[in-house]
């Protein structure tokens, strides 16, 4: 399996880590994609291997991902978590039903929760149609989903001791751990990870975005690196308010600038092609950031 390599800039970012065990460490992983259930961009090999290598090491490890149309339910055999369902997630002024789905990876000791919604995520597609024009509902999917993790996580009553968002599409959940959740006990000590992968898009949302976006504590200034309604301004606020901001060997140069300009006091770089290095790096992360 090839995986990305990945980049961290930060001086003196990562002491010697702590002698204390820090095994038990509850790690939760949120992308738009993992094998073996859907696979278009390197995020899904990523968010495969790593989740399972940091679970190989002694950590807690949940996942959740959205349950996008082109995943086969019955192939993949998804089941719904009638427990974990039946919440309402507010999209602007809109309320969406939580569907909560589950399965296992083959072959790993790794289940994946699935977010689902019969408005967002019944199409057969990801982000585009099939005359390739992106849906112009894509930043209400990525609102449903961020808050719909969240959600979930506090009807499981599992506290993550990190949470390591990958793509775009989980950029707000730095930002809502940050405000509106931030005085929940379960997220009081709660870490985060943004990694930025080469997936961009040109689109851009609509004025009433941020409307969308708000929840409690939630304002114009803190929501300001949105503010441009496009791919960067996701990028712009998840760098704002995680702990700490990967990028992928493979981002492009625009990126590259952007992501200098907006986290220089939180970049990591991992700068391995070996899987066990790389691993051991993120281990590394995790365990200084949980200390």
């Amino acid at each position: 399996m090839t995986l990305p390599v990945f980049f961290v800039t930060l001086c003196d970012y990562y002491p010697s880590i702590k002698q204390q065990d820090m095994s038990k460490l509850r790690i939760l992983y949120v992308a738009s994609e993992i094998n073996p259930f859907l696979q278009t961009s390197e995020v899904a090999n990523f968010v495969r291997a790593l989740p399972q290598a940091m679970q190989e090491k002694g950590m807690e490890i949940r996942i959740l991902v959205p349950r996008f149309g082109l995943i086969n339910e019955r192939k993949n055999r998804l089941h719904e978590v009638v427990r974990l369902s039946g919440i309402n997630i507010a999209v602007g002024e809109e309320e969406k039903p939580l569907i909560i789905k589950v399965a296992s990876i083959p072959n790993a000791k790794l289940q994946v929760y699935f977010i689902d919604n019969e408005d967002y995520f019944q199409r057969k597609s990801v982000f585009h149609d099939k005359q390739e024009k992106f849906y112009e509902d894509n930043d209400e999917r990525a609102i449903f989903f961020c808050k719909g993790v969240i959600e979930t996580v506090k009807k499981l009553g599992w506290a993550p001791d990190v949470v390591h968002c990958n793509d775009w599409m989980t950029s707000l959940i730095p930002m809502y751990l940050k405000t509106t959740y931030k005085n929940e006990p379960l997220f009081k000590d709660t870490k985060s990870v943004f990694a930025i992968y080469n997936t961009g898009f040109t689109h851009k949302f609509g004025d009433d975005l941020l409307e969308k976006v708000k929840m409690v504590d939630i304002d114009d200034a803190i929501l300001a690196p949105l503010k441009s309604k496009d791919y960067e301004g996701f990028l712009k606020i998840g760098m704002e308010y995680a702990d700490v901001v990967i990028k992928s060997e493979e981002i492009s140069e625009n990126l590259s600038q952007l992501i200098e300009e907006c986290s220089k006091d939180k970049k990591c770089e991992i700068n391995s092609e070996e899987e066990d290095q790389l691993f051991e790096s993120y281990y590394n992360i995790y365990t200084d950031l949980a200390g």
